[in-house]
This record gives C-alpha cells, structure tokens and sequence, in this order.
C-alpha cells in the first residue's frame, strides 16, 4: 500500500487528465500481473463474500452487496478498468457516462487538480468511446462485482429528443447493468441541466419508465437512478424528488459536481473537499424527502473514512468515491473498509 500511495502522490504533479490515464493503466497493469493483489494485502478480506450471480444484487436488495463503497462515474468512463478497481475492494462500481455515439468531449486542458484545495474542477464533457465500446467491455470483464452503468445524451442532441439518447443507451447497457444512472445534471454538456426543468423531467422520466418495464420483460427488473445537481434550490430538490416518487423512479445518486465556485481554472464542474459540506447538506434534504421509500447513493466529497461515515449518518444507502480516489489512492477506500464503518 505504501508503494501505491508513492506514485498516487507523484502522479499529482502530472497535468490532471495525464495522471489519471497513467494512474488507472499502471493500476491495470499492476493487476494482471497479480502485484495489485500484493500491494493491497486483501484489504477487504473481513467484508462480506459477493454472490457470484452479481446480477442478482439489485439496489433494491443493496444489502446484498459485499460493502456499501463503490466508484462514482467519471473515473472509469468506458468501463477498461473494471476488474482492477474491483480488485481494491469496493462493493460496487459506476462506469460511464456513456452516450450514444463516441465523443471527444470539450477542448483541452479540461481537468484541473488543486492540491491545497482537495478538489478537482472538470470541463471534460461526456468524452467517451460511445455506449457500444462500453457493452464490449461489460462482456469481457472477468469481475462480478456489481456495475451502474451511467449514461446521457450526445452534446448536438437537443434536449426537445434528449430521450432517444437515453433510450438508445438503457436498450444496449441494461442487460449488463444491476442499476443504470440517468445523467441530466452535469454542467459540462451545454443545456443538460434543464433537463431537470419541469418542461422536460417529467416527460422524460415517464419515457425512461416505459422503457425499463419493457426490457424487464425479457430480463432481470434493472433499477433506474436520477443523478441530481447539489446546485438545485430546496424547492427544485422537493419537485424533482416527488416526481421520482410519483413515477415509481428506484432512486437517486446526490450529488454531481458543482459550478458555483470561484476557481482561478474557470468554468466547470468543481469536486472533492470544497464540495463535501454542500452535498451532504442537500443529501439530507432529499432523505427528509423521500424517507426510506427510495435508496440513496451519495457522493460528492469523500475524502476520507470519517466523510464516509457522515454520508451514512446522513441517510446514504450507498456512498461513491472519486476525487478523494485521486488525490488518497487505494488507501482511501482501504481505511474506509479496514474499521468496517459499511
């Protein structure tokens, strides 16, 4: 672990989208060729055994699953690294946010690092291979470890036919998915947040419900999740949450990142410690919301095990983890497991 946290540390003198793409290939690399599995020293050894059927751990039945850490979308987009990051011991993992066709995403730089900060501003724009590319990869992995599958819509889709995009994607991933996260609130893909807007959520939810209860038909019922902005107001909060309880919507991922922020790298969606307070202070307005009658995944400032344990308390059923991945390492989620908080 020590080795791990070594080059964690010097990667964060890389140009951001540099060191992540060199910190997960070296993570790959260090797993096929069973270093990883040396380094980490088992570190979830005392949690629960997964089922081999990971199709069968729904979020309806999240209990089930071997902790309740898992990986927020955005550190493995297209789904490459799945086996090595279900090496270290998370419960679960979510990939993506995929779309329906390959995009570059916005110019580069677009990944900015703040080390005294703890936070990470992001302007990537949904850069992925394109949902196809993704399902390869959910075919091929060796790993049962459960998967979300995030997806959004393609940058020149207006969002007047947003739908078909999301539609597109729920067709192709839900097979392979044990839960899909509907992505309307990033702010790096231009007018995506209206899609929160009472002139388009609606509407949308109901399509996307119309559509799971089709392919539950030919497969096992995959639970769909919203992903809300920590940037909504109290009363946009409370209509978004009672139209995902008045559309029979599984549940909800708070929160993405934030814009309201004054970071010297511009625009963008800010994450880590300058995010923590503000998306836990939303996460219990949410719960106060929708009580125990939908499951929460929360995420938004986990930068260590005592965050994660505030996310819980809460009322986070499930808790994601992704700056504090980049700035801790592996050992961010060994200390969370190690005293088994989950």
């Amino acid at each position: 672990m020590f080795l791990l946290s070594f080059f964690t540390r010097i990667f964060h003198y890389l140009p951001s989208e540099l060191s992540h793409f060199l910190a997960l290939n070296g993570l790959k690399v260090a797993y096929s060729t069973g270093l990883l599995k040396i380094l980490t020293k088992s570190s979830d050894g005392k949690t629960k055994k997964i089922s081999k059927d990971s199709k069968n751990l729904s979020l309806n039945n999240f209990k089930n699953y071997k902790n309740k850490l898992g990986i927020a979308a955005g550190l493995d987009k297209d789904g490459e690294y799945i086996d090595c990051l279900a090496a270290l011991g998370v419960g679960f993992i979510e990939v993506g946010t995929v779309t329906p066709v390959k995009q570059a995403g916005n110019p580069k730089p677009r990944l900015f690092r703040n080390r005294k900060d703890k936070s990470l501003l992001n302007r990537l724009g949904f850069n992925n291979k394109g949902v196809e590319s993704l399902v390869e990869n959910l075919k091929k992995r060796n790993s049962t470890i459960p998967i979300g599958v995030s997806i959004g819509k393609n940058f020149d889709t207006p969002n007047e036919h947003a739908y078909q995009d999301y539609l597109f994607c729920m067709e192709k991933v839900y097979q392979y998915s044990n839960y899909i996260a509907i992505n309307i609130s990033s702010p790096n893909t231009t007018e995506l947040r209206e899609l929160s807007n009472k002139e388009f959520l609606k509407d949308l939810i109901l399509k996307i419900k119309e559509k799971q209860n089709l392919l539950s038909k030919s497969f096992n019922y995959v639970p769909i999740f919203i992903k809300i902005s920590p940037d909504e107001t109290k009363q946009e909060l409370e209509e978004i949450c009672n139209c995902i309880i008045d559309c029979q919507i599984d549940g909800i991922i708070s929160s993405n990142t934030t814009i309201n922020h004054a970071d010297k790298n511009g625009y963008g969606g800010l994450s880590g410690l300058p995010l923590r307070d503000k998306a836990t202070e939303k996460l219990i307005f949410i719960k106060n919301i929708v009580g125990n009658r939908i499951p929460i995944i929360a995420s938004g400032g986990v930068m260590s095990a005592s965050d994660y344990l505030d996310k819980i308390n809460a009322g986070a059923d499930l808790v994601q983890v992704y700056t504090g991945f980049i700035f801790e390492g592996p050992k961010l989620i060994k200390d969370i497991l190690k005293n088994e908080l989950i």
